[in-house]
């Protein structure tokens, strides 16, 4: 069963306890623009209310997860009294997708990078195609991560390894991802299939305890992933504000690589 919006950027689809949510902008790689944001949130909440859904599938449309929050419509449409409302907005789909009361899987193919990459962090369990593509990039446009991805990352990694993959922010293998710890899974057939394998994993398990225990350890967590996200709104606004964030976006738009001079 498919359930759609009139501006149809997230798609669900339902199949019985399942519920996946289909980011559904093809022709920007699924980039985050904020109708996206919003209607990701206010689905995530409506499927919090639905008893009978238990396990949440966060997955792209077509050739990608998602290549991040949209460049154009985010960071060159705004002005600064337009961008804490964004800033805010990301940041109610982080904590709403993390404390959600149900079991949260990301299925990536193709890219996820940037901001799409800190939604599927979010996610209790990651699932990557082999052939996927891995980054938290935005270094390269002289920004720091946002989606609560310091919050993510250093639970992943520890504080070192976090460090490691913002500062250099190079896009990364499947395998590489894997090595690292930032992905749970890497799928070593069709990733429909890798999916469907572990819902049935999870589906034959006592899934309210699995539930249960997700939501002890979001609700201690909560107040510091809080904490992070004002960081990451307070330290974005000044980053914007450097000569290298504004080298970035237009090497960014240019298609050549930065000349960063640490301003």
């Amino acid at each position: 069963m498919s359930i759609d919006s009139a501006s149809n950027t997230v798609l669900v689809h339902i199949d019985g306890r399942v519920a996946t949510l289909e980011l559904n902008r093809p022709e920007s790689l699924n980039a985050l623009n904020c109708e996206m944001i919003k209607e990701l949130t206010s689905k995530l909440k409506d499927l919090s209310y639905n008893d009978e859904i238990d396990i949440i599938v966060l997955k792209g449309s077509d050739r990608a997860f998602s290549s991040g929050g949209d460049i154009k419509a985010m960071l060159l449409e705004i002005n600064e009294s337009d961008f804490s409302v964004i800033m805010d907005r990301i940041n109610e789909l982080v904590v709403t997708l993390y404390s959600i009361s149900k079991l949260t899987i990301s299925a990536i193919s193709g890219a996820a990078a940037g901001l799409g990459l800190s939604l599927a962090l979010a996610t209790d369990y990651i699932i990557a195609d082999r052939a996927s593509k891995i980054a938290m990039n935005f270094i390269s446009i002289g920004l720091i991560p946002d989606g609560g991805a310091h919050f993510f990352l250093e639970k992943r990694l520890g504080e070192a390894k976090a460090k490691q993959v913002i500062w250099e922010g190079k896009p990364m293998t499947a395998d590489e991802a894997y090595q690292v710890g930032l992905i749970s899974e890497i799928a070593q057939e069709n990733i429909d299939d890798a999916l469907q394998r572990k819902l049935n994993d999870w589906l034959q398990k006592p899934i309210q305890a699995m539930i249960r225990t997700k939501k002890i350890m979001a609700e201690r967590n909560r107040p510091d992933l809080l904490k992070i996200l004002e960081l990451e709104k307070h330290g974005q606004y000044k980053m914007r504000q450097t000569e290298d964030h504004q080298e970035g976006i237009k090497a960014f738009i240019e298609k050549r690589k930065p000349n960063f001079k640490g301003n």
